[in-house]
């Protein structure tokens, strides 16, 4: 069994008090993120979890709300807890100058610290499996602009498959990244279509069944979807809310 933790799953300006994208799971062989947005320390001090389990971090694309949480979460390690345990950082080409970058935007120097453990970063391409730390990773490029490949994504651990569709508008990949998945997380920006490089609820419901996931939960929601989740009303799908455990 896996155990899922949304430590965040609002919009990139926090609609609804929720925090950015961040998803924790824990499995048999260790914990590994879903994207770390910049909120995400505030979300694994909320819900009690501990940074320092965390072995993998798996982005979906290279945008701030999906990622520049690692810039605090190193400087935590370092300062803070003094991590010695290894971690694998897994994204698009261009992840680890990307990162290096914002890093020296928001705190100069902090990138050249010398750390006291292993950072490893490795880069996916489209629908080429990466595998590390057991677990098997499967990119899909998606709609969403982002300066590299942004990708929907499909991972399989402990004979488990958590798909999650990043942030994209509809596209023709997706079917094939949820087919069969346990848990297919997918972003809703909006109720209804019009919100480019965005999944909206109205696309969405009448794709469910060539999406076929055993379950998908609904996230990364604006004002106007918030307003309207009380009329998603489908066995097949529930909704993340900031700190939900799912079990997988």
């Amino acid at each position: 069994m896996l155990e899922l933790t949304v430590v965040g799953c609002g919009d990139a300006f926090g609609a609804g008090g929720r925090l950015q994208t961040c998803f924790h799971v824990r499995c048999a062989s260790g914990v590994f993120l879903i994207d770390c947005g910049a909120s995400a320390m505030i979300g694994m001090h909320k819900f009690n979890l501990d940074p320092d389990e965390v072995d993998t971090v798996v982005l979906s694309h290279l945008h701030g709300d999906h990622f520049s949480g690692l810039v605090w979460w190193l400087i935590h390690a370092h300062h803070v807890t003094r991590r010695t345990r290894p971690m694998t950082i897994v994204g698009p080409e261009g992840v680890e100058k990307r990162l290096a970058t914002a890093s020296e935007a928001l705190f100069p120097g902090s990138w050249g610290v010398p750390r006291r453990f292993d950072l490893w970063f490795e880069e996916f391409a489209d629908r080429v499996v990466t595998k590390t730390n057991r677990l098997a990773i499967t990119p899909f490029a998606v709609h969403h602009p982002s300066g590299s490949l942004s990708a929907a994504l499909r991972i399989g651990v402990d004979d488990k498959i958590i798909s999650f569709s990043g942030d994209t508008e509809w596209v023709e990949t997706l079917p094939e990244c949820a087919s069969g998945a346990d848990l297919f997380i997918c972003e809703c920006y909006a109720y209804t279509a019009g919100v480019p490089y965005h999944l909206n609820w109205e696309t969405l419901s009448s794709n469910l069944d060539r999406l076929a996931a055993k379950r998908v939960m609904l996230s990364h929601m604006n004002p106007s979807m918030l307003a309207k989740v009380d009329e998603v009303d489908d066995p097949r799908v529930f909704l993340a809310n900031d700190g939900l455990v799912v079990e997988i």
